[in-house]
């Protein structure tokens, strides 16, 4: 018996089988299209949050369906005892793409910060130096594990299942006088989103960032960047670094890198690369063909269909956009972002769970952070129609706001 098209089932069965560590949203989607997801009902919904940032290029892209569709046929899992071609390809073009020479995969954001955490400290002990610190921001978020709960600087995510992983320090964001207080001489990495994606979309400064990469040159310090929101073509470029003209040491992806297919990848130089030798790490999943075919395939469309300009173009408008609204609208507080990765912060007078609620009733999909801002991070392919769409329905959203507030 398949229960996919009623709603109702839906729920009883998640209620009863599932563990309730989510809230979903009064809905379930059945199929997607482009930029559109369709619920049990037929409804269509624009998705301006793209599966938190995962979905870039779309819902059912025809290349991307196919090349999963051929290589399920062909091979699914083999495992890493062998070559895998197209996760050598994959690693490759990653490399060839960024500052980086090598590439672990994984299937997940938080297994990819985990290696990276595991690899700075490696990278130490193989040189005989008994440096394993991570310096991270608050407000932070690398994952659920529990070695990214601890790397996190938000303690609701650690605090239940204290003790939480030992050798973690947390500094202000965009604090370089607090951040070089903190640094010791058991000081391995600093580990840092250049864009706050769970805190509210808070870009790091570009003077910040400069810094960070001069302190870690002078005090022999790993710099990881945290690219699982921000990386291939966020932010209008293929990697948030780029933006602020230096490289890290080790980089994380996975979210929009395979366009939904689980995976994770966490990238270094050379150097930062015997912090692993042979059977320190490994994954099962990790790099199997049809994730790596996906990927693959994902960069492609990318390539192909220019994506990363296509997000610079909407993003900038949408910012555009979204600050003049907040010229007109004292509703909104701040508009802050990068490319398709943007935050709208509100007033106290409206919540951000009730503006989520009343776009998903108008058919928009969006998160709510905390209790003032919502975030999107639409499919990469999103037209300015589409993203215009969304402007224009806030924009009415809070002209009924103001009315009812005379």
């Amino acid at each position: 018996m398949s229960i996919e098209s009623d709603l109702y089932l839906i729920k009883d069965y998640d209620k009863k089988y599932c563990m309730q560590v989510f809230s979903p949203l009064d809905v379930a989607f059945v199929k997607g299209k482009g930029c559109t997801l369709y619920d049990t009902e037929g409804k269509k919904y624009l998705d301006m949050i793209g599966g938190i940032a995962v979905n870039s290029v779309g819902h059912a892209h025809p290349k991307l369906t196919k090349a999963i569709a051929d290589q399920s046929k062909k091979l699914i899992h083999c495992s890493n005892y062998y070559y895998i071609p197209s996760r050598s390809e994959l690693a490759g073009r990653l490399c060839k793409k960024s500052f980086a020479d090598k590439v672990f995969f994984s299937n997940s954001g938080a297994e990819a910060n985990e290696a990276a955490i595991k690899l700075a400290r490696g990278y130490f002990h193989y040189k005989g130096e008994d440096k394993y610190e991570i310096i991270t921001a608050k407000m932070s978020f690398h994952g659920r594990t529990m070695a990214t709960i601890a790397a996190t600087g938000q303690p609701k995510f650690s605090k239940p299942f204290e003790p939480v992983t030992p050798g973690f320090k947390y500094v202000e964001y965009n604090n370089i006088d607090d951040l070089y207080a903190a640094v010791t001489d058991k000081t391995a990495a600093i580990m840092l989103e250049l864009i706050q994606g769970e805190s509210g979309v808070h870009p790091a400064a570009p003077d910040f960032i400069v810094a960070v990469r001069k302190l870690c040159n002078e005090k022999g310090i790993l710099f990881i960047d945290d690219e699982i929101q921000t990386g291939v073509g966020r932010t209008g470029k293929m990697f948030c670094y780029e933006h602020y003209g230096v490289y890290p040491d080790i980089m994380t992806l996975a979210k929009g890198l395979a366009g939904g297919v689980p995976i994770g990848a966490t990238l270094c130089t050379e150097e930062v690369a015997s912090g692993f030798h042979v059977g320190d790490h490994g994954s099962t999943f990790g790099g199997n063909p049809l994730a790596t075919t996906a990927a693959n395939t994902v960069l492609d469309i990318i390539t192909e269909e220019n994506l990363i300009a296509n997000a610079d173009l909407i993003g900038d408008m949408m910012l555009d956009k979204l600050q003049a609204l907040k010229a007109k609208y004292p509703m909104i507080h701040q508009v802050r972002g990068r490319g398709l990765l943007i935050g709208i912060e509100f007033n106290p007078i409206i919540s951000a769970a009730m503006m989520k609620d009343v776009l998903l009733e108008k058919g928009f999909l969006v998160s709510a952070i905390g209790a003032s801002t919502i975030r999107i991070a639409p499919p990469l392919i999103i037209s300015k129609t589409e993203a215009m769409s969304f402007v224009n329905t806030l924009e009415k959203i809070l002209k009924a706001q103001a009315k009812q507030m005379r």
